[in-house]
């Protein structure tokens, strides 16, 4: 403003050296004179400001590596600029000649989580004899980089890092999801890519800040070996039958399960169930497929109304790269929401056919083709053979409250977005079906939660669990009490 009126006086002075145009010019004729002139000097101004490939009139560089880079999200540092190709000139520069350099479209964010737990037993894997019974642990740190092609293309991904801090095999560093969608309509839509298998609901919506209890459901990890995911491509939708109704489906055809090592020794076990059967745990040297054939999976989920979701899902594919020993796991799960009640569940069921007997081409233990695997590794009954039948369910009850009083004691830190959660839940698996009589293969868990979220996304998290029944390998069959305190805390950023 004082520019505008500085170069509106200048001009309104120099008016008397010209008596003859001063003479034939209204009142309102000088005014809008003098405010076009005080216009055009102003852009003249602002526009000597600006970068040379900015200024109008200029041509954008076909260099995009020149130049400060800009501040992703808020700027671009041109209006058009000449697509990346082999054309492109430069050296050093080349590494900053990509298109989102000029036009970000990338959003990365993520969650991370930190743990302290203290076991009765030494159950704890430590680096000394006989275990630890207590400890912390950074757990996760889980980046995220989503983006926005166009209208209809669209890219999500998720980079997992567990125990980062340990310098041994037990870092985890891997691609949870990476995957291209093609948004058709609401009904069918295309994805490929790393891709979640839809196996019960739990293994779509596994993110710490996301749970009410630090530890993920047993069965959603030693039956339905969470997190589970595969190359591979496939369609998701979304239907609306009658007036309230909604039915979502994801259907995936990927590169399928990994259950055996290259010797023949069977990785679906009383002790890990089939997470050893995942992709990423592939014992193949390029972990692709080990047998040329391909898994199908899929997951359908009707909401009659708000607050009521069931689903059932399934996944089936051959495990073995010698012969047809297929993995099939199938799965319901439930969603029941009421007020400030939740009641949320899965159950599943998983055949490992053929697991329990050799399979052509082992070199290990001497075992002909065909013939029963007993002992250890294999089974914590030393007469039987690994599972072939595995089965598992949890049931949680949430309730979500917030005291009164702390909201009148300290309303910016219990206002509203903050709330507490009570949770209780109950945990059940049997490794090995076929092992009737024996307690090596059965885990059982009772857990008890309290939660406080001082924002939706973030989370402070204790629990009591006790395991009235739990597998051990240095108990054999017996029956194991144990029992843990765990104190966590998670946010997504």
């Amino acid at each position: 403003m004082k520019m505008r009126l500085l170069l509106g006086a200048l001009l309104l002075f120099s008016l008397p050296s010209m008596p003859v145009l001063a003479e034939s010019l209204t009142p309102e004729e000088i005014r809008k004179l003098v405010d076009e002139a005080v216009e055009k000097r102003l852009q003249e101004r602002e526009r000597r400001e600006l970068p040379p490939e900015r200024r109008e009139g200029t041509v954008p560089t076909a260099e995009p590596g020149i130049g400060s880079l800009p501040e992703v999200g808020k700027e671009r540092r041109a209006d058009r600029q000449d697509p990346l190709s082999f054309g492109s000139s430069g050296s050093g520069r080349l590494v900053y000649a990509k298109p989102f350099v000029s036009f970000p479209k990338a959003i990365v964010g993520g969650y991370f989580d930190i743990q302290y737990r203290a076991h009765r037993n030494s159950v704890l894997e430590s680096g000394r004899d006989g275990g630890t019974t207590n400890g912390f642990d950074q757990q996760r740190f889980v980046p995220f980089i989503y983006a926005d092609i166009t209208e209809h293309l669209k890219f999500a991904s998720e980079l997992e890092i567990e125990h980062g801090i340990r310098a041994t095999n037990d870092v985890e560093i891997s691609l949870e999801f990476a995957h291209i969608d093609y948004l058709v309509n609401e009904k069918v839509n295309i994805r490929g890519g790393i891709v979640l298998i839809p196996l019960g609901k739990f293994n779509l919506l596994h993110d710490s800040p996301l749970n009410d209890l630090t530890d993920r459901p047993i069965v959603s990890r030693l039956v339905i070996p969470s997190t589970m995911s595969e190359t591979g491509a496939g369609l998701y939708g979304t239907f609306y039958p009658g007036r309230t109704g909604k039915l979502d489906y994801e259907v995936y055809f990927t590169t399928g399960p990994c259950g055996y090592n290259g010797d023949g020794e069977p990785r679906v076990t009383e002790f890990n169930g089939t997470k050893n059967s995942r992709q990423r745990k592939c014992g193949s040297d390029d972990g692709l497929d080990i047998n040329n054939g391909k898994a199908v999976s899929g997951r359908l989920a009707f909401s009659p109304m708000l607050g009521v979701e069931v689903a059932g899902s399934g996944y089936f594919g051959n495990q073995s790269a010698t012969s047809y020993n297929p993995l099939s796991i199938f799965a319901v799960d439930w969603t029941l929401q009421k007020g400030p009640f939740e009641l949320i569940g899965e159950a599943a069921w998983a055949h490992a056919r053929g697991n329990s007997r050799a399979i052509p081409g082992n070199t290990f233990g001497g075992f002909a083709p065909g013939s029963l695997l007993t002992g250890s590794p294999f089974s914590l009954n030393p007469l039987a053979g690994p599972p072939e039948r595995l089965m598992g369910f949890y049931v949680q009850g949430n309730y979500h409250f917030m005291p009164s009083f702390l909201t009148k004691l300290a309303p910016k830190r219990f206002g509203e977005g903050s709330t507490f959660t009570a949770v209780i839940r109950y945990d059940r698996v049997n490794l090995n079906l076929a092992n009737k009589g024996e307690n090596g293969g059965e885990i059982e868990q009772i857990s008890f939660g309290l939660n406080y979220r001082p924002v939706e996304d973030a989370v402070i998290k204790m629990s009591y669990q006790y395991m009235p029944k739990t597998t051990n390998p240095n108990n054999g069959d017996q029956r194991i009490h144990d029992s843990a305190f765990v104190i966590s805390a998670a946010t997504y950023f």
